[in-house]
This record gives C-alpha cells, structure tokens and sequence, in this order.
C-alpha cells in the first residue's frame, strides 16, 4: 500500500473511533437533556468556543506543532468532553464543552491541511491534478469517518441513555499517535524543521486572507454547512423525531442520515474527477432544496414512519457534498495558505452551528427552513461567482496545461 494513501487510512479511522464515541452523544444532546434547555444550551457553547477558538489557534497549532500532533492533542479535548456526560451537569457539560469546542477547530483544520497536503504531493509524484487527488482523499475520508455516525448512534440506541465506552476515544489517541506520520509540505519545510512565525502574524492570519474576494464570498459555504448540520442534529431530531415518534428513534433516524453521508461522500470524491466539482454542487443544492421544500409542506404522523427515514437519508446525500467539496475547495483555491484557510472554514460552519442553536428556541420550525433556503441560494450564487473568476484566471489554466504536460510526457518515458 502507498504511503500516502495509508496515512489516509491512518488518520480516517483514527476519527471513526473517537466519533463513534462522541456523534451519539452530540446528536441526542437537545432531546436528552431537554427540560431545562441544557442540551441545547452544552450545544450552542461547544460551537461558541468553536468559533472562538477557529479565530485564533488553529494557525498557530499547526505551524508550531505540526498537523499531526495538533491532531493528537485536539483528540484529547473530545475524550474530555465524552467522560462529562458520564455525570451529566450544567458543572460537568459547559466546562468540557468549552474545552471540546476550543480542540474542535485546531482538529478539523489540521486533518483537512493534512489530507490537501498528502493529496497535492501524491498527485505531483504521479503527475496527475491535485484537485483531483485531493477530492478523492477526502471521499474516503468521510466514507470512514461518517460511518462513525452509524456506530455512535447505534450504541446510543440500543443503550438509551448510557454514553459510549470512552476507551473508543483513548483509542484513536494511541492509533493516531503511534501510526500517523508528519506530513511534509511541498511548498513549504518539513513540518518539524520549519521557524515557528510571529505570534502576532500567526494570530493575525486568518483574517488576513479575507482579502482575497474568493473567500469572501465563499463563506456562506461553510456557514450553510453548520446551518443545516445544526438543524438535523438539533431541530430535526427534536420537533420532528421526538415529537411524533419517540426519542428512542433519534439513534436509528441519524444512522440513515449518516449512511448515507458516508457512501455519498466516496462517491462523490470519485464522481468529482468526471463530471468536476460544479455539477457536484449543483446536485448537493437541488438536494436539499427538495427537503427543504418537502419539510414546509409536511405535516408528520407516525404512520409514515418511511418517511422520517428517506429525508435523512437525502439530506445526508446533499450533506456529503459540502463536507467532501467544500474541503477539497478551500485546499485547492488557498493551496499556499491552507492553515489560514481551513480555519476560516471552521470559524464560519462553527458561526452556522451558533447561530442554529441561538435561534432554536426563538424561532418556529418554518422560519428556520425559510433561513437555510435563503443562505442556500446565495451561497450558490456566491461559488458561481467564484467558480466564473477561476474560469478567467490564466495561472489555473496555466497549472492545468503543465499538469496535462507531466503526464504526458510520463506517459512518453514509460513507453
């Protein structure tokens, strides 16, 4: 098996294993906890000290640590969070949920550099475009990954009410630490022998990539992202779910949802070399507008049990597109900033996260639908854009005809 392609493996399962301990527990949250709101409220400040921790620490963790041991110390703050709901309390849930929220973000923006890094340096050995490389990296990773989704709940429903082992977490730790290898930049020095930066320049540089248009207006992404994973987590799962058919069926409702995120996902990062990455979108979009527009229309009664089944299933068809594209985009397009970029992602689906628990309980479930419709369309409207001035840019044509170039002369040296 090629390097590359085992480090994938590595840090793939290493994430099943510390998110069938925790998915469960973050999904149930709203419903199991709902009587005095503390679900809901361990919720909204895990993704507010996500949001607060993206602005600055992921920069800095990565350059100064490397991504994998970013990764490894990220993976401690979950293990915490998961051993606080074994004495579920306001003094147990906010302090760990804080600490989770503020490794969350470090966690994701290391995982992501490291797989765009892995899948640029693996499609420059093999001359192929690391786009494409790239995508199918993150499809397998999140054919891995959400899988977890489907063990984790699964354990949460057949053992209602009890927490996952938290040596699944502990796990992944020792996995990760012992088997994953530091990743070492083209563009850049290897990870360990590069000067650590300024502080200030480091704190400073997330913030300093807003002033490439690309991600301005690439930000209702991310931000459409946490919105609609908050609202199948938190509103789908509570005023749907729970409502008509019990809590006891939360569980097996996400598995659908995550199942179906995880094939989609390998699919899509395979599909993505054909078709590219705007009929990828424009699939994921027309998607969830569909249930979006099915879920104002419905009206819910137990006897349509399949129902509550088929609309997480296309709703994690729909979510596979944004965590596999929208990954694979802000590596590709950020490619000599990815620390800064990565983190921004995660500042923004963590914003989308908050500002979907911060309305839960202030706005009815049609108004929330109405939101996710209208930030779907602008957020479309918004990568159009962005999809348009890539199309005009002479160095992505100029990268692609050098690429199409290697290969072929390759190709020529082979025969």
């Amino acid at each position: 098996m090629e390097r590359s392609l085992r480090n994938v493996l590595v840090v793939s399962f290493g994430f099943l294993l510390l998110f069938t301990a925790y998915g469960g527990l973050q999904n149930l949250q709203s419903s199991l906890y709902s009587e005095d709101g503390m679900g809901v409220a361990t919720l909204g400040t895990l993704y507010g000290a996500v949001l607060l921790s993206s602005m600055f620490l992921p920069p800095i963790l990565i350059k100064r640590c490397g991504c994998k041991w970013t990764i490894v110390g990220s993976m401690c703050c979950y293990v915490a969070f998961s051993l606080g709901n074994f004495y579920a309390s306001w003094f147990t849930l906010i302090p760990t949920s804080i600490l989770l929220g503020l490794g969350a973000a470090p966690l994701w923006s290391a995982q992501c550099t490291y797989l765009t890094v892995l899948g640029n340096t693996h499609a420059q050995e093999v001359g192929k475009l690391g786009e494409d490389v790239v995508n199918q990296y993150f499809g397998i990773f999140f054919l891995i990954f959400q899988s977890s989704g489907v063990w984790g709940n699964l354990i949460s429903s057949l053992v209602f009410g009890q927490t996952p082992t938290q040596g699944i977490g502990v796990l992944a730790i020792l996995l990760t630490a012992v088997f994953l290898e530091a990743t070492e930049d083209s563009g850049s020095q290897n990870e360990a022998e590069t000067k650590p930066p300024r502080l200030g320049s480091t704190l400073l540089s997330t913030f300093k990539l807003f002033r490439d248009k690309r991600l301005c207006l690439l930000t209702l992404l991310p931000m459409y992202s946490g919105l609609q994973q908050g609202f199948l987590s938190g509103e789908y799962t509570r005023s749907f779910v729970t409502c008509v058919l019990g809590i006891q069926f939360v569980g097996y409702v996400m598995i659908c949802f995550s199942a179906s995120t995880a094939l989609c996902s390998l699919l899509f990062g395979r599909l993505s070399h054909y078709t590219g990455r705007r009929a990828i979108y424009v699939l994921g979009a027309a998607t969830h507008l569909s249930c979006i527009v099915a879920l104002l229309l419905w009206r819910p009664r137990s006897s349509q049990m399949a129902v509550f089944f088929l609309l997480p299933g296309l709703w994690g068809m729909g979510d596979a597109v944004w965590q596999t594209q929208n990954n694979a985009l802000f590596g590709t397009l950020f490619e000599r900033n990815k620390e800064a970029a990565f983190a921004s992602y995660r500042m923004w689906e963590a914003l989308g996260f908050v500002a979907a628990f911060g309305y839960s309980s202030f706005l009815c479930v049609s108004v929330k639908l109405y939101i996710l419709l209208g930030v779907l369309a602008v957020a479309m409207v918004s990568y159009g854009t962005v999809e348009y001035l890539e199309s005009r840019s002479p160095v992505k044509t100029l990268t692609a005809t050098q690429t199409s170039q290697a290969v072929e002369e390759e190709t020529g040296t082979a025969m």
